[in-house]
């Protein structure tokens, strides 16, 4: 097809735009307009799913106002809006900033495609850009990050959006006629093009949730590289990959050429189109098994079944023509092209909706407590059964020209992912000197509910949250709500960036899902490391204990990381008694430490079991030692706990608003061998 190059990038750069916002308006829902978890979960969701009604007006707005205006101004509030963006201001003006970019971002969908009936290779690259460059700023966005990167990369892409849309002038740049295919040379065809923008929806959340996270990537590769570990109960147990960031690179590189490359295909007839829309189905079902060691493979049937389907999305058009048309059949045609012109409006933002609709299932569940796991299928085999149902291309030769820019462009795409992913530039921050002597049994602990990395102005808050961290010095952190790859988040692998901001090395477990838990953060060296699931006892998120062995000068000391979860109405009575079981009986007579967000107060049932198992408070000294809210606290449900003999010193909990919980800290001194 002889597309227009200039059509091709303005939506490139619209969705990428776009999709920079939807990474700062996702979160906001949850940090800024959920209030720290206080508002009701559907009322967030009415929230969100408004701003994506409100956008259906826009096509009769482009007809009562025309396209060109409609979409120069919508391109003009988004390009402002994600510029705004690039230093997140936070608290109600992030929020609303966001939320009218998303809706700027809509507007903007409705109206280019009204002019653009053939749109899957601006769509592809669309996909691809923000996972490249997602990997570039390993997975720390440069709305988040602020400083010169973000301001250059915005300052760029947002006159260049304004400039291209003003250049359009609301007019189609696509020839629909096929380049090096006879059979749609000659008169124009009228192409539909209403699956292929509907499917960008569906298409952008599986894209940020599996076959375009470098978070996930990250996460699928630390456990593989991980020794298992899991007890009873348990799973698998992450650690740092090998050769750092090359295999995640890879393994990202690889998607994004399979999505390409595949999305670039012509679309035959045959047997061959089933295969496309059932890999797409098996790679979304492998990702919600909750096997760790199926994320891989996850990510790469996912991205190739999502290009194969748009590749056939893209196909067809209809038989008619402009040529030899009398006046009547003329007018009537100017009539059909101008449905289709409000059909294709009508189904982006109908796909968008169901981007909306099906994130707020999959996240809302966890606090809502239904099973989510058939969402991501299920917005897989929407878009496989309306790819199936997409017309396939007549056989006819392609040109090698048009193979060969398919295979340039995806070599280029595949390069510049492992490029991003070996080149982050400022990735981390100096390792923080360890407080004590290891050699003499003592070590600097640190007990931290990390809220997924938001503070409590709904800023991604990593600076705050490593200052707070390494403001103690410590030569062992226990993380809860550790955050690695939801897309409701910004699709962050926040433990890999912690870690590298700290100098330490990581071992994690799986809670709700294989990429949300807890984690351990250590600078000495770890001889075993063990999980085990607790009992979720009617909480919406799962609990587990993770048990890790770290080297104390020649001696083993065993901390566990934990987030008990109270059941609707009661405390974690059950889930207390069953980790200090797990604890007690993994440690085996060595020097214990349990640590985390514990959800209960000294005094409460579900502490007084943890005492009852022979746990020492560590934090004693220091009490009372409220932890949250972070902004004025009031509870005590952040803890340090001990197995007797061990000597507990200078226990803080440092003041802070990067979490909604504030940190502990305790020196901790190992009793004579």
């Amino acid at each position: 097809m002889r597309r227009s190059y200039l059509s091709i990038a303005l939506l490139a750069l619209g969705v990428t735009l776009l999709t920079d916002v939807l990474r700062v308006w996702l979160p906001a829902i949850i940090t800024i307009f959920g209030q720290a978890a206080s508002t009701p979960a559907e009322l967030m969701g009415a929230f969100a799913l408004s701003w994506f009604v409100v956008a259906f007006g826009a096509p009769a707005l482009i007809r009562v106002a025309g396209v060109r205006a409609v979409g120069l101004l919508a391109a003009v509030l988004l390009a402002g809006c994600r510029l705004a963006l690039a230093g997140p201001p936070g608290g109600q003006l992030q929020l609303y900033l966001a939320s009218v970019g998303l809706l700027a971002g809509l507007c903007w969908l409705a109206a280019t495609a009204a002019t653009t009936p053939r749109p899957v290779p601006g769509l592809l690259l669309g996909l691809a850009a923000p996972v490249i460059l997602h990997t570039t700023a390993d997975t720390y966005d440069l709305a988040w990050r602020g400083g010169l990167w973000s301001w250059l990369v915005a300052g760029a892409a947002a006159p260049a959006l304004v400039a291209l849309q003003a250049t359009s002038g609301g007019r189609a740049f696509t020839d629909p006629a096929d380049d090096g295919d006879p059979a749609a040379a000659g008169p124009v065809a009228e192409v539909d093009g209403r699956v292929s923008w509907f499917l960008l929806g569906p298409s952008l959340l599986l894209v940020g949730m599996v076959a375009g996270s470098p978070g996930l990537a990250n996460v699928a590769l630390s456990y593989l590289a991980g020794t298992g570990g899991a007890a009873a109960g348990g799973t698998a147990v992450a650690q740092p990959p090998p050769h750092g960031d090359l295999l995640p690179g890879l393994l990202g590189a690889t998607a994004v050429a399979l999505l390409i490359h595949l999305g670039l295909a012509r679309n035959r007839p045959g047997p061959w189109r089933w295969l496309p829309p059932v890999l797409l189905v098996a790679g979304s079902a492998l990702f919600v098994t909750g096997w760790p060691t199926a994320l891989a493979p996850a990510i790469l049937t996912t991205a190739a079944g999502l290009g194969g389907c748009l590749a056939m999305s893209g196909a067809g058009g209809g038989a008619g023509t402009r040529a030899g048309r009398s006046g009547a059949d003329q007018v009537g045609a100017r009539r059909q092209r101008s449905a289709r012109s409000a059909g294709r409006g009508y189904a982006v933002l109908g796909g968008m909706l169901v981007f909306a609709v099906g994130a707020v299932l999959h996240y809302a569940a966890y606090d809502l407590g239904y099973p989510n796991q058939w969402v991501p299928p299920a917005v897989a085999a929407l878009i496989a059964t309306l790819a199936l149902r997409s017309p396939a291309t007549p056989t006819a030769p392609t040109t090698g020209a048009v193979d060969g820019r398919r295979m340039v462009l995806t070599g280029v795409a595949a390069v510049l992912t492992i490029a991003g992913a070996l080149v982050t530039p400022g990735r981390a921050g100096e390792p923080v000197a360890a407080a004590g002597d290891p050699a003499a049994g003592s070590v600097r602990l640190v007990a931290y509910n990390i809220r997924m990395g938001f503070g409590l102005d709904g800023r991604f808050d990593l600076a705050g949250l490593a200052g707070t961290i390494a403001g103690q010095r410590p030569d062992i952190v226990a993380l809860s709500e550790v955050d690695r790859a939801w897309l409701l988040n910004g699709g962050h692998d926040t433990l890999t960036l912690l870690a590298r901001r700290l100098g330490m090395t990581y071992r994690f477990a799986p809670a709700a899902d294989p990429v949300w838990g807890d984690a351990v953060l250590t600078r000495l060296p770890v001889r075993e490391s063990r999980t085990r699931r607790l009992d979720p006892v009617g909480a919406p998120t799962g609990a587990q204990a993770l048990a890790v062995v770290v080297d104390l000068g020649g001696r083993d000391l065993v901390v566990v990381a934990t987030h008990l979860q109270p059941p609707p109405g009661n405390g974690p009575v059950a889930q207390a008694r069953e980790l200090a079981g797990f604890a007690t009986g993994f440690a085996a007579g060595r020097p214990l430490v349990v640590a985390g967000d514990l959800n209960t107060e000294p005094g409460e049932p579900a502490f007084e079991a943890l005492r009852g198992a022979g746990l020492v408070d560590a934090l004693a000294a220091g009490r009372p030692l409220p932890t949250s809210p972070s902004d004025v606290p009031e509870q005590e449900i952040d803890h340090v706990l001990t197995s007797p003999g061990i000597a507990a010193a200078d226990p803080v909990a440092p003041a802070g608003t990067a979490s909604d919980h504030l940190a502990v800290a305790v020196t901790l001194t190992l009793p004579p061998a």
